[in-house]
């Protein structure tokens, strides 16, 4: 792991940058500066049914616009799905995935099925679906025609520091349960391709939303895993509407590109972010 503060920038191109996004990128903009370290810019796109070219080109602008900078070209994570399917060999010849033909309405009707990290998390998946301890893999095929699930260790408790929150725990298969490394379109999970850039981009840490706490234990297993070392972890406060509701890409009316439309200036919108965010 480098030395040298590095983080990164991950929207995903699916819509609009709206102030939620903005916030958290600031958040990590502004680390990256109090490091005297840098930032870069991965492009998250690899939702082939909702990324869009001219959302990739609306991110860079906002972003500009709002004074983040970050170093070197993008990465696109489409064009990085050969090392995101070396790691999966590495996972398939380590023992650690298992082919998965179960539906997530199989998973949520499943009886003894308990949610984990709350609702707008996904549920544990049942032990039962798995196959038996020692039963040998099948080969991987090209392309990936089924599911792959990382098997969690049951049970154990894992733990990192938080750079906001401080110390967090949660107990495998019970917290968190099995989760997908690759889908059976061919893609890797948002876990997999993470861990993988992270690695390989030298990240040392990443600041992302607070929603996202329990990705971090199944990241962590995954770095494990690799045998990679953990990135440091800052996860930012949500940024919620009048309602109390996370922000989300719908709420087109608090998009960075709709409030500079309105005439809302980029200092403004800093100066926002300054008073909320101790």
């Amino acid at each position: 792991m480098s030395a040298v503060y590095r983080g990164r920038l991950a929207p995903s191109p699916t819509g609009l940058l709206h102030l939620g996004h903005a916030r958290t990128f600031w958040i990590a903009s502004q680390r990256a500066q109090a490091a005297a370290g840098e930032l870069l810019l991965r492009n998250d796109d690899l939702d082939r049914a909702r990324c869009r070219p001219e959302f990739v080109t609306a991110m860079e602008e906002d972003l500009h616009w709002l004074g983040l900078r970050w170093s070197g070209p993008r990465h696109d994570q489409s064009q990085r799905l050969d090392r995101y399917r070396a790691a999966l060999g590495r996972l398939h010849a380590g023992g650690w995935i298992f082919p998965c033909t179960r539906s997530r309405k199989d998973v949520l009707e499943a009886a003894a099925a308990p949610h984990e990290g709350g609702a707008a998390d996904e549920p544990v998946y049942p032990p039962a679906f798995r196959p038996p301890p020692g039963q040998p893999l099948p080969p991987l095929t090209s392309p990936v025609a089924v599911n792959w699930r990382f098997r969690v260790p049951d049970g154990e408790e894992l733990r990192f520091h938080d750079q906001r929150l401080g110390e967090q725990r949660a107990v495998a298969g019970r917290d968190f349960g099995d989760f997908l490394v690759w889908r059976r379109d061919d893609l890797p999970s948002y876990q997999l391709a993470s861990v993988v850039d992270d690695h390989e981009l030298a990240i040392t840490e990443v600041v992302r939303g607070a929603d996202l706490v329990m990705s971090t234990f199944r990241q962590i297993l995954l770095f494990r895993a690799l045998g990679w070392p953990a990135p440091a972890f800052y996860h930012a406060p949500l940024m919620t509407d009048e309602h109390g509701e996370r922000l989300a890409k719908r709420h087109d009316a608090l998009s960075l590109r709709a409030l500079r439309e309105q005439g809302v200036t980029p200092a403004e919108i800093v100066a926002r972010f300054a008073s909320e965010v101790p």
